[in-house]
């Protein structure tokens, strides 16, 4: 019996711990929580909850990640791909429910990661994947169209995409210059850092000189339009209690799909960032463990109040190009940010919300992926249906929609491809025995096949599908055979419906008088065979090893 697949890989890493490392770790882990601050507030306002709430997760969740998680250098915490569903579970069941669903989430990762699913997870389709990540950032940068631009809607922003777009057009009038330029300029400033040095993140950097711009053209200029985070919320800098929300069935039931659609969220995207990060530190995480670590940061994380959180590429990623080697940087990375939840959260309400709008355009920007969906794009027809309906689905509807059609049509496509690996097809008058892997030794090159024998070969899996193909052509001979040979050594497995097809062939073909020999049937598929009474259903004698052996009991049935 194998044991639950649970190493966090904090311990490990802690045994051999030493003054360097701790150095290497102390650095990342302060740059990686400065970097995290503008975001974390950023996510949760997009996501619909108050600024602190996105700070709490990135703390709570981010600790966790770092103590439980698969990963020696991952960094958790609220992400861009979550403020789309998080914003719609808000819209519909209100906290109380984004927080019951949080926390089924939370079980159904570590229910992934006891069951060994992470290792399956990360095999799910990359244009589903492309699909998806790039409609959340289509949706992300329409959000955050009424901030960048300053709108003035009265009656707010409708949830539907289309309807947004169309309110967004009807207020073109109402563009708050001085907030578009502050929008605007923010973008400027995250995409120009980078050039200059790669340490200081843009995003910080450009919310510091917005919010002084802000504050001068208020100043001095009497520029009160700039709306900012403490107009929009009230900000609180005391660390909330843990608190349990009431559970009843009704709410559970109803909360099973945006639920899950974070538990698999979560699973891809922090896989995809653990992935990504063993090939730049050459380490391999435990994928399983991964997924109990995220599952215990988001059961955690609602109990403070906080959102669902996952791994973070982005920050992960800075931790690692700041030498950030063991989870002890993601545990420094949480100390930063609680420290300035305690002492410098109150400075936040002087951000301009068109500030984090920009950085917001610039995350979207970059989860677009718009280079490798043009890619996928040149692919197979199928590739392509999947990548826009999933594409198309997650902008229109909602992302539990999306990931379900895609999932359902990526499915399809793969059962309707596997079917067409297997090829049926008929041997007339002489069997060519070059190459053959089921011949004996020693005989000619070729065999002929003796009149009222019919000779088939199925060449792959003989599953769904090729069951269907084998009826079809075995109509084709004009006269009735004595004896079918059905040639196996190139299937490398049979499924339940392989076995139903065969069946009913062997049963039809004696009905109508022919004897079924089945030859070169590899040991596997034998005993798969022999299991379900195929060797009482045919005869020892006409399971043959060889085509020359299923050729001679041919002859023999013949006579």
């Amino acid at each position: 019996m194998k044991t639950f697949d649970f190493k966090p890989k904090f311990i490990p890493a802690v045994k051999h711990y030493d003054k360097p490392t701790f150095v290497a770790d102390l650095m990342a882990g302060l740059i990686v929580g400065i970097v995290a601050l503008p975001l974390a507030i950023a996510f949760g306002i997009a996501s619909g909850v108050s600024p602190e709430k996105g700070i709490i997760t990135a703390i709570v969740a981010g600790l966790a990640i770092s103590l439980f998680g698969g990963s020696k250098v991952q960094i958790g915490g609220p992400t861009g791909a979550f403020i789309v569903i998080v914003a719609g579970i808000i819209n519909q069941y209100g906290m109380q429910g984004l927080t019951i669903a949080t926390l089924m989430a939370g079980v159904f990762l570590i229910g992934f990661g006891l069951l060994r699913l992470g290792t399956i997870i990360k095999y799910i389709p990359y244009p589903i994947i492309v699909g998806f990540t790039s409609g959340i950032a289509v949706t992300i940068f329409t959000t955050q169209v009424k901030d960048l631009l300053g709108m003035q809607i009265e009656g707010g922003v409708p949830a539907d995409f289309i309807e947004k777009w169309i309110v967004y057009f009807q207020h073109l009038s109402d563009i708050d210059p001085w907030s578009t330029v502050i929008g605007l300029a923010s973008v400027a400033i995250i995409a120009v850092t980078p050039k200059l040095s790669r340490r200081v993140p843009g995003s910080l950097v450009a919310i510091i000189v917005m919010t002084v711009m802000a504050l001068l053209l208020k100043q001095y200029a009497g520029i009160t339009t700039i709306e900012t985070i403490g107009d929009r919320f009230s900000i609180s800098s005391q660390l909330p209690g843990a608190t349990v929300p009431e559970l009843s069935w009704d709410t559970i039931k109803g909360l099973v799909a945006p639920a899950m659609t974070i538990a698999v969220l979560g699973a891809i995207e922090s896989l995809l960032s653990a992935t990504v990060a063993d090939g730049v530190i050459g380490d391999h995480h435990n994928s399983n463990t991964e997924l109990i670590g995220q599952g215990i940061a988001n059961i955690v994380s609602p109990l403070f109040g906080g959102i669902p959180a996952t791994g973070a590429i982005a920050r992960t990623m800075t931790n690692i190009n700041n030498g950030g080697r063991t989870p002890v940087a993601g545990i420094i990375h949480a100390v930063v940010l609680l420290l300035i939840f305690l002492f410098l959260m109150p400075l936040a309400q002087y951000i301009p919300m068109a500030c984090l709008a920009g950085v917001l355009v610039v995350v979207s920007y970059g989860m677009s992926g718009w280079r490798s969906f043009l890619a996928l794009m040149r692919n197979p027809k199928s590739d392509v249906t999947v990548l826009v309906l999933t594409f198309l689905l997650t902008i229109v509807f909602d992302l539990t929609v999306a990931i379900e059609v895609g999932l359902l049509c990526a499915c399809l496509l793969f059962m309707r491809r596997m079917s067409e690996t297997t090829d049926v097809k008929a041997i007339y008058d002489e069997i060519d025995l070059n190459e053959d892997a089921d011949m004996q030794q020693g005989n000619l090159e070729h065999l002929t096949i003796p009149e009222h024998v019919e000779v088939y070969e199925i060449n792959g899996p003989y599953f769904f599908g090729a069951g269907n193909r084998f009826e079809d052509i075995t109509g084709r001979y004009g006269q009735r055979p004595k004896v079918r040979i059905i040639r196996m050594r190139k299937v490398p497995f049979i499924d339940s419906t392989g076995l139903h097809n065969l069946e009913n062939l062997c049963i039809m073909s004696q009905r109508e008088g022919i004897t079924i020999v089945l030859s070169g049937v590899v040991p596997k598929v034998e005993a798969v065979l022999k299991r379900n009474g195929f060797n009482q259903l045919l005869g020892e004698e006409n399971i043959c090893n060889h085509i020359d052996l299923a050729l001679a009991r041919a002859r023999e049935i013949l006579k």
